[in-house]
């Protein structure tokens, strides 16, 4: 097959990727889908809050377990899989009730919702990215786009279906799971890996990429996972994800603190998530073009200057300063998965790619438990001033990592 013909089909893949990928991030429009829980079934706080955690460490065990299935039955029947995991998940959730015991919801929405989206999320991405080796950050930030915009697009359109014009929760629920595990069956018709007759563009790499030198040969997973590198990093991940994950699962709520109106709200959860969008696909552009380096260094210093500036909102009851930290916090958390993807890849290689990544993903529950602090911090001190506090603590030492960390 002629690398022309190669370059034509792989934009195809990456636009199916994309797609894709804009559904399964409504995983993260948890802020939006879990208002009916709360506010019409009185599911308590703090079982919400832990759904949210249990959901990403279902997502980073399905991506592991996802990539290892890959590799015995291929792409296609895999997010066949994760397509009917998912659409189970919120079908069976949209069947909850007031009257529902409320760890049932751990079961549908985290367990089985959360392992389907994690093995999509993982096969999709180390799949398309294969297409890519000459713009491995370009790539791994359009699919981030795709998965990180979910929330506007779709945040907007559950919050209109679950008002009272709308369908209400359990159709709505019900809906999502169909159009979800649609969209993944398809994606797994579509997408294929490049074989050994496939002729793609080499890596190409720019002046101050060519300064930080990258190991050329592949790690196996046990070879990664002996390195310092890599532990490194994945500590500095999950500090600058926590401050991120820990703002999406408040952050509604947040702004409703800081005297926003209940649709500007969610609205603005959604301006997060473009954000959040833009971080993801701006990080990729400047990876390809400046290394490693300087986009980890500088989407960490962002995360610190986002604490900052939501902590001094809070501290002001300014809604204008919220919007900004929000905004700020959107950019560095979109940078976190495109970071992991193209950093695993060029530190790690590409032969072993799926499984390193969807462990190096892994940071995910890292976070995801420290984001669960940061609400036990909230309903303790009955103030956003705490754990804003903390996350701009973390956030600082992953600075200190950050600058040491080397080639393995």
């Amino acid at each position: 097959m002629s690398t022309q013909s190669n370059l034509k089909k792989r934009w195809l893949y990456l636009a199916a990727g994309v797609f894709a990928m804009l559904f399964s991030g409504v995983l993260y429009a948890w802020s939006i889908l879990k208002v009916p829980f709360k506010e019409d079934f009185g599911f308590a706080e703090n079982v919400l809050s832990l759904n949210f955690t249990l959901t990403m460490c279902f997502f980073c065990l399905g991506a592991f377990f996802g990539s290892l299935i890959c590799k015995k039955i291929g792409v296609k029947i895999t997010l066949v899989i994760s397509g009917l995991l998912v659409g189970a998940g919120f079908v069976s959730t949209g069947l909850l009730t007031a009257q529902s015991v409320q760890w049932l919801l751990y079961i549908t929405y985290a367990l089985l919702a959360g392992t389907g989206i994690g093995i999509s999320y993982n096969i999709v991405v180390s799949t398309v990215c294969s297409w890519f080796p000459d713009r491995k950050g370009f790539c791994s930030g359009c699919l981030m786009m795709g998965f990180g915009i979910s929330t506007l697009l779709m945040g907007n359109i559950i919050s209109i279906l679950f008002g009272k014009d709308g369908f209400g929760v359990s159709k709505t629920y019900i809906l999502l799971g169909t159009v979800l595990a649609a969209v993944l069956v398809a994606a797994g018709i579509i997408l294929r890996k490049p074989s050994a007759e496939d002729k793609l563009p080499s890596p190409k790499t720019g002046k101050s990429v060519k300064k930080e030198a990258f190991e050329s040969r592949d790690f196996t997973t046990a070879e990664m996972l002996k390195t310092f590198t890599f532990w490194r990093a994945f500590v500095c991940m999950a500090f600058i994800t926590a401050v991120g994950n820990s703002v999406i699962s408040f952050a509604r709520d947040l702004v409703i603190s800081v005297d926003a109106a209940e649709t500007l709200a969610v609205t603005l959860v959604g301006v997060l998530s473009v954000c959040n969008g833009i971080g993801r696909i701006l990080t990729g552009a400047l990876y390809d073009a400046l290394g490693r380096r300087t986009t980890m260094i500088s989407a960490n210093i962002l995360t610190i200057v986002a604490a900052g500036i939501t902590l001094l909102a809070v501290q002001m009851h300014s809604l204008p300063v919220c919007i900004i930290g929000l905004c700020l916090t959107g950019l560095s958390y979109g940078s976190c998965p495109t970071l992991t993807s193209a950093f695993t890849s060029s530190f790690y290689g590409q032969k072993y790619f799926s499984v390193n990544y969807s462990l190096t993903n892994f940071n995910l529950i890292v976070a995801a438990f420290i984001a669960n602090f940061s609400n036990s911090l909230l309903a303790r001190h009955g103030s956003y001033t705490a754990p804003f506090t903390m996350l701009l603590i973390l956030a600082a030492a992953a600075l200190g990592l950050n600058v040491s960390i080397k080639k393995p």
